[in-house]
């Protein structure tokens, strides 16, 4: 039996864990009591009490959880941006080339950020392999639910009482400083980090992150692309496929409520959109981190997921 100690469970994160891993019984959670959730001596006992323990907290916050962890053999998979970009953490995308590897030998594993999920799938392969280079300078948009601004916007979406322009889609990170996009550039091996364009709009949960390319700006076609998806990934829980929805249009909903992803590849022979859709709460955060989880364990990496 596997004890798993969520580090901020109260959160949408942590809530959409414990929810995945409710009926597992290979899995034994350690809870804490609601007055001790926030008591540092309570927090260090449960991680390092813990085999596996979820960071599903604010940046500082899991800092001061990795602290507390010490030397224990805790192996923590952190779900927080504090983490992704350092070079002494896996990084838990388990389908890119060798990533598997080093969170199977890892104890401490960041999890992708949702929008930065999406980027990196549909860029690293083809800067792996060639097809676009490092030095490229790239755009991309990525339409959310709001559940990706947890509790706070999800009240704010949910009030009877809002605001009029809650009911469109809005753009935000207009200064260019998201906090994803230093993950997008290093963990896609590019030189510059992209423009990009977030925007949130009112539907719960989802996620579609386009990049937008000139058929000049890669090194082969469409279909040199399509195969290499396809290839690239042939196992895990991100899949190839250029099937659009029964309207044929692409809907950010498509996969509210799932664990997997998919890339597909689409336009003409002389301008090509690369597209991902997934769920922000799943592959874009607690579906990818139980998959990280199930891979520390040694069972499927879809154990408990809906995929």
């Amino acid at each position: 039996m596997t004890k798993v100690f969520i580090d901020g469970s109260a959160g949408t994160t942590g809530l959409r864990i414990a929810d995945r891993l409710s009926d597992r019984q290979d899995i034994a959670l350690v809870k804490l009591p609601e007055e001790l959730r926030k008591d540092s001596s309570a927090r260090k006992d449960a991680i390092c009490s813990a085999d596996i323990a979820f960071l599903c907290l604010p940046d500082d916050a899991a800092r001061e959880a990795v602290a507390l962890a010490g030397d224990a053999s805790v192996k923590i998979i952190d779900t927080s941006t504090a983490h992704r970009t350092h070079p002494d953490w896996a990084y838990g995308f388990p389908e890119l080339t060798g990533c598997r590897e080093k969170i199977l030998s890892s104890k401490r594993i960041s999890n992708p950020g949702c929008h930065a999920s999406g980027f990196v799938a549909l860029v690293r392969p083809l800067v792996e392999n060639g097809m676009l280079s490092k030095d490229s300078r790239l755009s991309c948009f990525s339409l959310t639910g709001y559940s990706g601004g947890g509790k706070k916007m999800i009240a704010e979406y949910e009030n009877a009482d809002r605001s009029s322009l809650l009911s469109a889609p809005r753009q935000y990170a207009l200064t260019q400083q998201h906090k994803h996009l230093n993950e997008m550039a290093q963990r896609s091996f590019l030189t510059d980090v992209p423009v990009f364009c977030p925007i949130v709009a009112d539907f719960y949960s989802g996620m579609e992150v386009t990049v937008s390319l000139f058929a000049g700006d890669i090194q082969g076609t469409m279909d040199d692309i399509r195969q290499l998806y396809a290839h690239y990934y042939r196992t895990g829980l991100v899949r190839y496929s250029d099937n659009a929805d029964p309207d044929g249009l692409l809907s950010a909903a498509a996969f509210s409520g799932r664990d997997d992803m998919q890339v597909g590849v689409y336009g003409n022979g002389e301008r090509i959109l690369l597209i991902s859709r997934f769920d922000n709460l799943g592959k874009g955060a607690s579906g990818a981190a139980i998959q990280n989880m199930n891979i520390l364990m040694g069972v499927p990496e879809d154990t408990g997921l809906n995929v």
